[in-house]
Order: C-alpha cells, then structure tokens, then sequence
C-alpha cells in the first residue's frame, strides 16, 4: 500500500463481441456465462479491498461485471469504451479488407473517435480517481482501460497499443515514490 490511491482497472467479462473480436463501443451486449464467471473471479480476486470511489462505464457488460465482482459502482459516461464509429460490430481483419494495415492506433475510425479525444476522457478519469485520495476501481473496456493506463504513465494515448488486456483481468496502476508506474498488469485467475 502507498499512501497515495491506487487505480485498479477490471476489464469486463466476456461478451460475444469480445469472443469473436469484433469491436464494441456503443452495442450494449450482456456477459456470456464465460464473462460471468470471470467477472465472480475478478471480484474474489478483489475480495476484502477497500475502496473509496468504485466506477463505471455505462455498459452493460462493464456495470453486470462490477455487479458480479460485488460492488455497485458510479457510472460515468468517460469510462466508455473508444467509439468506433462506422467499424463498430466488425473485426479488424474485415476492416483491412477496405483499409490495408488499419489499427485503432493509427486511424481514427469513421465517424468515431480519435486517440486524442478518448485521451481525453482517460485524463478526466485519473483526475477523478486522484481526488478520491485512495484506492479506486474501474470496471470499464479494453482500449479505454489501455489508453487510461498510457495517460496514467504520462505518454501519448497511441502508447496503449503496448498493452494488453484480457477479459476479466484486473491491472494496478500505482506510484514508485513520486513516479506513477504500472504495478500489475492483466492479471485474472486463469494468468496466476
């Protein structure tokens, strides 16, 4: 423990989407039983941990993944996940059927968001957390929790590309002394 807060980011559980891994940002799809019961592992892993600010995306999946965890968090609209705008509910590989070489990272979709702008949000949510002045728990989505971890670490948000993160993991972001630092990082039941 620090005496600062430490932010911990839980990935939602499974869905369908993430199963086949097509991109999701404003479809709201429930946990499939697999997603279920990464999220009750998530919240044994959790089991005990005090927090002084639990929060959440919108999304179903995220909101249900806190549930089962056993918290009821906050929901804030800046925890949702990056909008992917015309490539919402397709794969990347059919994605570069059109696009050659496109990644989240170095083309903003169609009408979504930029890195920048989902930057932004990550910001407003460190700041939040940072205020809470302890531990704080955010159940949220897979490459909004990556560019948070990236604002987190002072680098651009394109440098969430570096991370990964599986379904029902948990990650702690904390301090080294004054230096913010990645102290855990995709852990879930089945990584022990």
């Amino acid at each position: 423990m620090t005496s600062r807060g430490e932010l911990w980011l839980i990935r939602h559980g499974e869905t369908e989407w993430s199963r086949s891994g097509q991109h999701t940002s404003r479809t709201d799809l429930p946990l499939t039983p697999e997603g279920e019961q990464k999220a009750r592992a998530a919240g044994r892993l959790l089991h005990g941990h005090k927090f002084a600010l639990v929060l959440s995306s919108p999304m179903q999946r995220a909101r249900e993944t806190a549930r089962l965890a056993g918290f009821e968090p906050e929901v804030i609209d800046d925890l949702r996940e990056w909008d992917y705008g015309a490539y919402e509910g397709r794969t990347t590989q059919e994605i570069r059927k059109d696009a050659p070489g496109w990644t989240i990272w170095t083309a903003p979709p169609p009408g979504g968001e930029t890195a920048d702008q989902v930057g932004s949000r990550a910001d407003r949510v460190i700041a939040r957390a940072v205020s809470a002045g302890s531990d704080v728990a955010v159940f949220g989505h897979g490459h909004m929790l990556r560019v948070l971890a990236a604002r987190w670490l002072e680098l651009e948000p394109t440098a969430g590309r570096l991370f990964v993160l599986a379904t029902g993991s948990i990650s702690v972001l904390g301090y080294e002394r004054e230096t913010r630092v990645i102290r855990v990082w995709n852990r879930g039941e089945s990584c022990e």
